[in-house]
């Protein structure tokens, strides 16, 4: 319709641009309200996507205090984190950072008191009760317990994102020699 000029989708909302020269507020909420009423939550799952993480040490700083907050040891926090699949629910915050549902209740940590001014880019973090990726180096409060080595964005390659809304990830843990293989060669899948 000539009247909308953008639909903006959120993770819990969307936003609509639209021409009010060309349409009423009132005439843009007739058009619409039938189809809030006809959402539905999409069913199929999409594409899985293995997500090799290293956890831990160096790479994932947090992991301890994540342990220690939610009673669990470092394995049993591995073990949980990476036991279900994700869905993507949005990309935002930074280009690629996948929002993921369903994690474990059991591994919700408050974020970090003071954020930090450089996540490296592939740091697994969890915040509350979502868990979440850095595609790139960026400031950020999610408490670090893992990283991952694959490029998440890369402006030089087609696509540039990796992750979609709507697919799964896997977190599968992996060691260091792994990690440093999978850097070497790209980081891509």
């Amino acid at each position: 319709m000539p009247a909308l000029r953008e639909v903006v989708p959120t993770y819990r909302s969307a936003t609509i641009h639209y021409d009010p020269e060309q349409m009423s507020y009132g005439e843009l909420c007739s058009l619409l309200a039938p189809l809030a009423q006809s959402i539905r939550p999409e069913e199929k799952a999409g594409e899985l996507i293995e997500i090799p993480v290293l956890y831990g040490g160096e790479q994932g700083p947090d992991l301890e205090i994540v342990a220690a907050h939610c009673g669990l040891s470092a394995e049993e926090v591995i073990r949980l984190h990476s036991a279900p699949d994700y869905r993507i629910f949005m990309l935002g915050f930074t280009p690629g950072f996948p929002y993921l549902g369903g994690m474990d209740p059991k591994l919700s940590t408050p974020r970090r008191k003071e954020p930090r001014t450089a996540i490296p880019a592939g740091s697994v973090g969890i915040a509350g009760g979502q868990t979440g990726i850095y595609p790139i180096v960026s400031p950020g409060g999610w408490q670090l317990i893992g990283r991952t080595p694959l490029s998440l964005f890369d402006p030089a390659a087609n696509p540039p994102i990796l992750l979609a809304a709507g697919k799964r990830i896997r977190f599968v843990p992996i060691d260091a020699q792994t990690f440093e293989t999978i850097q070497k060669g790209g980081g891509r899948l």
